[in-house]
């Protein structure tokens, strides 16, 4: 950390050139203050990625920045948010701090905070940001978390873990065990100091292999922004022998989704289906990640289309978590019918069909956008259909 970047001058290059082209400021290839211009731009690149992701510290004066990835790799301030919402208490120990931002939340829940970060410069920028926000609860200490509890002599009333997928396992099936901390291999550790665990994971785990990897797992937490999953959190409670509870949420607009189910309900429970009716629905993707197809069919009174399709209709419009839209036309999935339609330019969508979006798109010189959806898939006799409708 070199705090001649916050010098004034520093700080005023960097604002006045935050939408700035990147190429022609390192051309110049001058210093500020005597700062290499290099170490500028690296603060002006992660500056710019916080403007909408993490507006708070973007309107914080002397913010430090550490390099660009670290900030793609944090919390939103939204997920953050919505972490901190779920739980509160005394003491709480992030072992796995980064940049920060999920502490910082947990702080306005929790007595104390306590952020333990492996990177020394890194948990010196955050200790001075923290500054800079006026957090006075989060204390900042540069260690490897497991080994902080290893040798802390305080409990805590709830643990935070975000492990970090380890370089050598990208491309293959993600587990738990092949990440830092290897929260399964440490997890009596952890629940030794703590009865209440939150883990944070990459949309990428598979609930199934995180539930045989763990133990104590009281919910699942799908969390979904603007129809993206961004994260999956897992609550622990020591000794937990009861369902797992299923959450899915997706902030979209202003609005947020929720969707929960008992774990266990899903394969007892029985679908019903139907050729396409008045009006379609299509959940969303934190419900798509969950595989609660059969739960969502019962819950709302709908049905599905076909067992693979997970795409849901009825005659009656419904509050829904997902798109919703009115079925305008049914035609069966032909070149020579689908000409007579006259679409030239729609937004296309496959559930269950044995063609892409592009293949589509070529075969039928459809153009992407405008105000008619286009679903290509499968009814429940095996049928291949296009479904032409309208957004509601």
């Amino acid at each position: 950390m070199n705090k001649n970047v916050l010098n004034t001058e520093v700080q005023n290059y960097i604002n006045t050139h935050l939408n700035d082209d990147i190429t022609k400021l390192l051309l110049k290839g001058k210093q500020i203050n005597g700062i290499d211009i290099k170490i500028i731009i690296e603060q002006i690149e992660a500056k710019k990625k916080s403007k909408t992701k993490l507006p708070t510290w973007f309107e914080t004066k002397n913010i430090y920045y550490p390099n660009k990835l670290n900030i793609e790799q944090t919390s939103s301030e939204l997920t953050a948010k919505y972490k901190s919402s779920l739980i509160s208490g005394e003491r709480l120990i992030d072992i796995t701090g980064g940049f920060g931002v999920d502490s910082y939340y947990f702080s306005k829940n929790f007595s104390s905070v306590t952020h333990c970060e492996i990177n020394d410069q890194l948990s010196k920028i955050v200790s001075h940001n923290f500054k800079q926000l006026e957090v006075k609860n989060i204390s900042c200490i540069s260690e490897e978390g497991i080994n902080h509890l290893n040798t802390a002599t305080k409990t805590y009333d709830w643990i935070y873990i975000d492990p970090s997928r380890r370089h050598e396992s990208k491309g293959k099936v993600f587990f738990l065990r092949d990440c830092l901390p290897n929260v399964p291999k440490h997890l009596e550790t952890i629940m030794h100091d703590s009865n209440n665990v939150m883990i944070k994971t990459s949309p990428l785990l598979d609930l199934s292999i995180g539930i045989s990897e763990l133990k104590y797992v009281k919910q699942i937490h799908i969390v979904a922004l603007n129809n993206e999953v961004k994260e999956l959190l897992w609550i622990l409670e020591k000794d937990h022998t009861e369902t797992t509870i299923v959450k899915t949420v997706n902030f979209t607009k202003g609005k947020k989704q929720l969707f929960s189910f008992k774990l266990e309900d899903e394969p007892i429970s029985k679908a019903n289906y139907s050729l396409p009716l008045t009006y379609l629905f299509e959940p969303n993707v934190a419900i798509l990640k969950s595989g609660g197809f059969k739960v969502l069919s019962d819950a709302f009174k709908i049905y599905k289309l076909h067992k693979n399709s997970h795409l849901y209709t009825s005659n009656s419009k419904i509050e829904f978590p997902g798109k919703q839209f009115k079925i305008e036309k049914i035609i069966s999935y032909n070149k020579r019918v689908f000409k007579y339609l006259g679409i030239s330019k729609a937004n296309v969508v496959t559930r269950n069909f044995p063609e892409t979006v592009q293949q589509i798109r070529k075969k039928l010189g459809i153009k992407d956008g405008g105000e008619t959806y286009l679903f290509f898939t499968t009814n429940l006799s095996n049928e291949k259909l296009v479904l032409v409708c309208s957004r509601i």
